[in-house]
């Protein structure tokens, strides 16, 4: 899988219809373009979704993928999960305002296009700590020597090594 660049992007958005959102998000990219959706108040920061992102392309590349759509593998790797719906429950869309971080690979700039359907707004993509605890089910004790993104990272890593 060629990678080209990587964009992490934060939105505010009011969701009517996930599938609505999903098609107005397919109507910006052209083929071989990536844009993920993913629900930011579940993520511990762009080192978090860098990782998910090349391990899911790893994943592909040793045809260890635990999902036939890339985008989805990187869902399920940055959610640290191996089923899809697990993943989607933690970072997929959901009615109502939520939180977004756009995952956009291979893509020219679609800020303004993604600003025309979402707020654009960095501030989502700071993590919440006390937030991710719950959502991953961390281990207070786990916290006091590594930080939470890599408490995350390592999940996300022991995805591949446990296949």
């Amino acid at each position: 899988m060629y990678m080209d660049n990587l964009q992490i992007l934060g939105f505010k958005a009011s969701i009517d219809s996930v599938d609505n959102t999903l098609n107005q998000i397919d109507e910006i990219k052209r083929d071989g373009e990536i844009i993920q959706l993913l629900n930011a108040d579940a993520i511990a920061g762009k080192n978090h979704i860098i990782h998910g992102v090349n391990q899911a392309k790893l994943a592909f590349e040793r045809g260890e993928n635990l999902a036939n759509d890339f985008s989805v593998e990187i869902a399920l790797r940055c959610s640290a999960q191996r089923q899809i719906s697990k993943a989607f429950k933690i970072l997929g869309l959901k009615e109502g305002e939520m939180n977004l971080c756009a995952v956009l690979i291979n893509c020219k700039d679609y800020t303004d296009q993604l600003s025309s359907v979402f707020t654009f707004d960095e501030s989502v993509l700071i993590p919440d700590n006390e937030n991710l605890i719950k959502i991953y089910k961390i281990d207070e004790k786990e916290t006091e020597n590594i930080s939470i993104e890599e408490i995350i990272i390592d999940r996300i890593t022991k995805l591949t090594v446990d296949y």
